[in-house]
């Protein structure tokens, strides 16, 4: 089974520990990372393909209800709240479900399946915004926007909020683009291989054990890209 990627954003440990247990119970889903503050919650955005986030409203500094207007493309997203008057302005932002605190395990198995069910259509029309015809794609970078040939891009890399283009003939160009808004321009040449790196297959020259080599650089490989990996270069 197909697993969604997801995320608990929430201040409250105890609403953590929760849903912790209810989705340890579930074959559908995997834990990529835990916030407790809409702040937290961006980094995790930005470092990791999520596809669900169990996100409470009422934090401190910013409500999760703020969260979501700030985000231009989001996942699929379960309120979990313990105050009901949000339900109404949560499906204004068109999220999956709301759970109202405290909910019991069936209502959560409920929710999740829900959002399975949703992610595996998106899933079966995913490939289709890759295509292997596309050949560049355009780069903001400051106040310039960049032309970036596919074929001269050597790997892409996430650091500190930020996306570097490492290029095989010029030096790396800087944006402040999310790693994942880029893999969703690239081509089908281009695969996740860590949470914090993208690279071209064609130019993959070796894989020995968690470390991949593009040309003469070495990068890891995550553990929950691992299988990926494989199951691609099988394909």
């Amino acid at each position: 089974m197909k697993k969604m990627n997801y995320i608990i954003v929430d201040d409250e440990p105890l609403a953590h520990k929760i849903i912790l247990s209810y989705a340890g119970q579930l074959e559908e889903l995997r834990l990529v990372g835990q916030a407790h503050s809409v702040k937290e919650s961006l980094s995790l955005l930005k470092e990791k393909q999520v596809d669900l986030i169990f996100l409470d409203i009422e934090m401190p500094k910013m409500k999760g209800i703020d969260l979501l207007a700030t985000l231009k493309t989001k996942p699929m997203v379960i309120l979990t709240t313990a105050y009901e008057q949000y339900a109404l302005k949560g499906y204004e932002l068109d999220v999956v479900d709301y759970l109202l605190k405290p909910f019991e395990l069936s209502r959560f198995v409920k929710a999740v399946n829900k959002s399975y069910e949703l992610w595996s259509k998106q899933s079966l029309v995913a490939p289709t915004q890759k295509t292997s015809k596309a050949e560049s794609i355009f780069v903001k970078s400051e106040k310039t926007v960049h032309q970036i040939q596919l074929k001269d891009i050597l790997y892409l890399e996430s650091d500190m909020g930020y996306v570097k283009i490492h290029l095989t003939n010029t030096k790396p160009i800087l944006t402040s683009l999310a790693l994942q808004e880029l893999e969703e321009k690239l081509s089908e040449d281009f695969i996740r291989t860590h949470k914090s790196y993208i690279i071209p297959i064609s130019k993959v020259r070796k894989i020995e054990g968690n470390r991949i080599t593009i040309n003469d650089i070495i990068l890891p490989i995550g553990r929950h890209y691992k299988k990926g990996i494989t199951d691609f270069l099988k394909s």
